[in-house]
């Protein structure tokens, strides 16, 4: 009886313009990935649905577990943290292990089980935030100390940078370290240890990248990719292409030419130039319309909390999701390097899908508490 009305009370003030927008985005994505992979799903596989099929089934999952995170009390992850950690370490190893880690386009970045795979560095995404989250919110005196105040999380950190680095994925390892960054900016660490920590940083990722010549060709390539089209800028130029096609209103739903064979990804990490070729510019408004309100509403519910922890965590959430925006629309457009991150709930791929809506409901259950809290 109690049970039900704690839940009851949670219903009733449930945040339902997250749950809408997010819902909206998740069902836009299915309708992309099949309109951008059904050519490439017929020729490989036999079936024109068959990507769409995968990731709806994926969308099914992460609905279930949205709800299930967004009622589960978000004071209980503090607790789980250093588990979550654990967990992740032993995840990253395991990508790297023969025979358990799937190399796919000459990257090691999935965990196969069976027919099941997925990609570890979207479950770590979340679990560094949450992490971060619980040990940052601590009072200030406590992280005036830059030994046991603020270093503590940075070599945990520091080791999963490499390990990711390993796979390699850049892309995935610079967002978990933007997404950490800014919750230690949050949390009220002295400037002069941020100011250290943020020098550190930079040096830290001018050396991975200028360290392997396969990571500098990535950098060097979206300046100039007509330099080496049919090459290193093959991806870039049909992704031009299919964005300086679309205009303003598009060629129509489904009416893309790049899709059928010319820009590689096409469903995946560039189904953005697609959406453009289709939908044109305002495609592009009305889906950058929906992410910042999402962004609106996180910095709303963190300047609600009250509490520290869930404050930093909700901070963490939509830093990270806005910032993988950005780093996709930008390589896309040519204005950063292509690494091979996927635009949130539109690209195709069920570990990003999954672990987006998990944030989400996560952020939705903070909104929650703010909203009983002030009833």
């Amino acid at each position: 009886m109690i049970m039900g009305k704690i839940l009851l009370n949670r219903l009733k003030h449930m945040d339902y313009s997250i749950i809408v927008v997010t819902c909206l985005l998740a069902g836009f994505g299915l309708l992309m990935i099949y309109s951008s992979s059904y050519v490439l799903g017929y020729l490989e596989y036999g079936s024109a649905n068959h990507f769409f099929n995968r990731q709806l089934q994926w969308f099914g999952l992460s609905v279930f577990l949205f709800i299930f995170v967004a009622l589960f009390p978000y004071k209980n992850y503090r607790k789980l943290a250093p588990m979550l950690v654990i967990f992740s370490i032993i995840l990253l190893i395991l990508v790297l292990v023969p025979g358990v880690g799937v190399v796919r386009n000459y990257s090691q970045r999935w965990v196969g089980i069976g027919p099941f795979t997925f990609q570890p560095t979207e479950i770590i995404k979340l679990f560094m935030i949450i992490y971060f989250a619980s040990f940052y919110s601590k009072s200030e005196e406590k992280l005036a100390s830059f030994k046991t105040g603020v270093l503590p999380p940075l070599i945990i950190l520091s080791v999963m940078f490499i390990l990711i680095l390993k796979q390699p994925d850049l892309g995935s390892a610079a967002l978990i370290l933007f997404a950490c960054g800014f919750i230690i900016v949050c949390s009220g660490v002295k400037g002069r240890h941020l100011l250290m920590l943020g020098s550190v940083g930079i040096a830290i990722i001018v050396y991975f990248i200028s360290s392997t010549s396969y990571r500098m060709e990535r950098v060097t390539s979206f300046m100039d990719p007509f330099a080496d089209p049919a090459g290193t800028g093959y991806q870039l130029v049909n992704g031009y292409i299919a964005i300086g096609t679309g205009g303003l209103w598009g060629n129509g739903l489904g009416n893309s030419v790049q899709k059928l064979g010319f820009l590689p990804e096409a469903h995946t990490d560039f189904i953005m130039a697609v959406i453009i070729e289709e939908l044109g510019i305002f495609g592009l408004i009305i889906l950058m319309g929906a992410y910042l309100f999402l962004m609106f509403r996180g910095v709303q519910i963190a300047k609600g909390s009250t509490d520290m922890f869930a404050k930093l965590l909700a901070i963490g959430i939509t830093f990270q999701m806005m910032t993988q925006v950005i780093i996709n629309l930008g390589a896309v457009s040519g204005l950063m390097p292509i690494t091979g991150v996927p635009l949130p709930l539109i690209s195709y791929g069920g570990s990003s899908m999954l672990f987006t809506m998990i944030s989400l409901g996560i952020l939705t259950n903070i909104s929650i508490k703010n909203q009983m809290s002030a009833a």
